[in-house]
């Protein structure tokens, strides 16, 4: 069984007279792909930043690996919905943003950006400016640019939200290629339950304000997951299970 990389324990946090996460306890395996859905305003995105230490908990603790991490940063990758790429830099100075801002960037540092861009489909756009790129190919060098961090666990907070259905799909699939082969521990926000279905081990549902954990859903899905997935019975009855879940029903 893989060890775990990161636990909360009663973790809570307000907003002076407002309790955006109630205590939430959690644990995530290193290597898994864990999704979280819930309904908007619960707290997910403030789950999240309490877990990159951009917000420091009011209770509780957060761990990773052997540390405690509360209130520090630069021990997560973390990629938003918007891909804020600087649109005066080509693909290859996006993808090393993160060692421009820093640190001097380093011919190791092109050299990756190169071999990661040529691995993942946009090694011949690596010249390219972000207006040249689809929508689709942004937010692969957004995933890229978080990649190379070097972080074990990355915090992917709706990356997919604002494509079309059919670019969605083929993010997903490329995303799930690029997690099998990188070995990432993966944290994924999502209001999609079926692509919460289609790329995770488990499914964490949350409640509304102030948001809580009220189910952990394990996914017995085979993979490599395919369209056809999409069609199988127990994708639906988990789909039906999840939307019970974030319309009030009984856990």
């Amino acid at each position: 069984m893989a060890e775990t990389l990161l636990a909360l324990q009663k973790v809570t946090k307000r907003f002076d007279e407002v309790t955006a996460l109630a205590p939430t306890s959690l644990e995530v395996a290193e290597g898994s792909f864990v999704a979280i859905v819930g309904p908007s305003g619960c707290g997910k995105s403030t789950l999240f930043n309490v877990i990159a230490g951009l917000l420091e908990p009011d209770e509780g603790e957060v761990r990773l690996g052997d540390r405690v991490v509360n209130g520090a940063t630069g021990h997560v990758g973390y990629m938003l919905q918007k891909d804020l790429l600087v649109p005066w830099r080509t693909v290859e100075d996006n993808i090393t943003m993160v060692a421009r801002l820093t640190r001097r960037v380093r011919r190791e540092d092109r050299e990756e950006a190169r071999r990661i861009a040529t691995q993942y489909g946009l090694g011949d756009y690596l010249r390219h400016y972000p207006s040249a790129l689809s929508g689709g190919m942004r937010q692969r060098v957004a995933f890229m640019r978080t990649l190379v961090t070097h972080q074990d666990l990355l915090l992917l907070d709706e990356p997919f939200g604002a494509l079309d259905a059919q670019t969605r799909l083929e993010m997903q699939q490329w995303l799930l290629q690029v997690w099998r082969e990188s070995g990432r521990t993966v944290l994924f926000i999502t209001h999609d339950v079926d692509e919460s279905l289609f790329l995770s081990d488990r499914v964490l549902v949350m409640s509304p304000r102030p948001g809580r954990v009220v189910a952990d859903i394990a996914n017995p899905l085979d993979r490599p997951r395919t369209m056809e997935t999409l069609l199988d019975a127990r994708f639906v009855e988990l789909k039906g299970r999840i939307m019970h879940l974030l319309h009030g029903g009984a856990p």
